[in-house]
């Protein structure tokens, strides 16, 4: 790919018509003269080494900053100018990474690598406002706030890099985020097939072939707890069916950044809500649930696929999470840290429920009263309100107030809800009473 230059050209045209047809002055010329000087000189650092910053133009065809993290050779020749970079986008998240050319990278604007380690011994103690704003400089992003310092310089180096660029999954090729830790393998496969009914990967589209002939399964392998219309929830005991909790794992961790849960997935439910036609149940999402929770979560991760993220399915799962705790009796939470979108989807889902209870009983009702309704954590019911500035803390107690015009502006601001959970359709016993 080739840097544009339409605008010198209609420059040059406009200066050529000036001059009666004349050529343009030499202004050009020597921009070019000392572009190609300057480009020159960075030549001599090539290969460029990772940790140097510098302008690199993205998919909008502008220039923005990046930071290189990894680096191969493009070809055989051992030219240090035939090298491919992975590059941060500093404004972006990291699921924008990507493998770019030299020529995408604005050599002009190149800054020598800045060694920004910062000391273990210190970071164990107290992480000061100088290493947390370095910290910050190297994208910490939403779901990254809970790590300290050497926890995220140990996570991102282990992830920096993605392995599988793509993957196929039912009729869908999907462009990866994250890296994912899939058997040794598979680390030079650039894309994985994927079966969508037990989720067993593989490196080539013939051997996909071959499994589907075989594959008997036509949705999860577990007991189908919920029906709606073309909607279906089916319940999947990481006890017994290991490979594919295992499998799902590795699928879900290509677009999450801070899942962990690779093997141990015996402590785990996992519900996958599918689309049903008459070809099967095709997964679009699925959270994960730990059967017994000291800490009162009612959900571990939860992952809406690509191809049908804004549709509200996320929304569904959320709700769905909770439709559980309240049959189980008990107020739940999401484990931390969430992604960047998690928490979008969870602050949109408390703030719609909180608020349109509050509508109906005009504000007179108690955080606890709001718990024991939604099953939300009250520490959850606090921040979310407090984020609104709908609570006041009088005379030793948190106390709501909210007229119902500022309601109506927050509901309108939290956008619209997503799929409604048909609990007449839910059928389910909570793990405990299993068995």
């Amino acid at each position: 790919m080739e840097l544009s230059t339409a605008p010198e050209n209609g420059t040059a045209a406009a200066a050529a018509a000036c001059n009666g047809g004349a050529a343009p002055a030499n202004g050009g010329v020597e921009r070019r003269l000392r572009s190609s000087a300057a480009s020159a000189s960075w030549a001599a650092h090539l290969p460029l080494e990772v940790g140097t910053r510098v302008m690199c133009r993205w998919r909008d065809q502008k220039p923005h900053p990046v930071k290189v993290i990894g680096r191969r050779k493009s070809a055989a020749s051992s030219s240090p100018a035939d090298y491919e970079y992975y590059v941060h986008y500093t404004e972006f998240n990291r699921r924008l990474d990507e493998w770019v050319k030299l020529e995408q990278l604005d050599l002009d604007t190149v800054e020598a690598v800045v060694d920004e380690r910062v000391d273990d011994k210190a970071t164990s103690l107290k992480m000061t406002r100088h290493q947390k704003r370095k910290i910050d400089e190297t994208h910490v992003e939403q779901g990254h706030e809970e790590l300290d310092a050497a926890s995220l310089r140990e996570h991102e180096e282990f992830t920096k890099v993605k392995n599988i660029a793509k993957i196929e999954l039912g009729k869908y090729e999907i462009d990866t985020w994250y890296f994912s830790p899939f058997p040794p393998e598979y680390n030079d496969s650039a894309k994985l097939f994927f079966c969508e009914f037990c989720l067993n990967f593989m490196k080539r589209k013939e051997q996909l072939q071959r499994h589907m002939k075989k594959c008997d399964l036509k949705h999860p392998p577990g007991d189908e707890i919920y029906r709606c219309g073309t909607l279906s929830m089916f319940e999947v005991d990481g006890k017994k069916n290991k490979v594919y909790g295992q499998n799902l794992c590795y699928l879900a961790k290509l677009f999450l950044d801070h899942k962990t849960l690779y093997y141990d997935v015996d402590l785990f439910l996992f519900h996958i809500l599918c689309e049903c036609n008459d070809r099967g149940c095709h997964m679009v999402g699925y959270f994960s649930k730990e059967k017994h929770s000291e800490e009162a979560y009612n959900l571990a991760c939860i992952l809406t696929l690509p191809p049908y993220q804004r549709k509200g399915y996320g929304k569904f799962l959320i709700a769905f999470s909770y439709e559980l705790s309240k049959k189980e009796g008990k107020v739940g939470t999401p484990e931390r840290p969430l992604s960047d979108l998690g928490l979008l989807s969870y602050r949109g889902y408390w703030t719609r429920v909180l608020l349109e209870i509050l509508k109906k009983h005009k504000s007179n009702i108690s955080i606890k009263e709001l718990s024991d309704m939604t099953a939300i954590k009250a520490d959850d019911i606090l921040s979310t309100l407090q984020s609104l500035d709908l609570i006041q803390y009088r005379k030793g107690q948190h106390v709501i107030c909210a007229d119902p015009k500022v309601l109506d502006r927050h509901l309108k601001a939290a956008g619209r809800g997503g799929l409604d959970v048909d609990v007449s359709k839910l059928i389910w016993t909570p793990y405990k009473e299993q068995g």
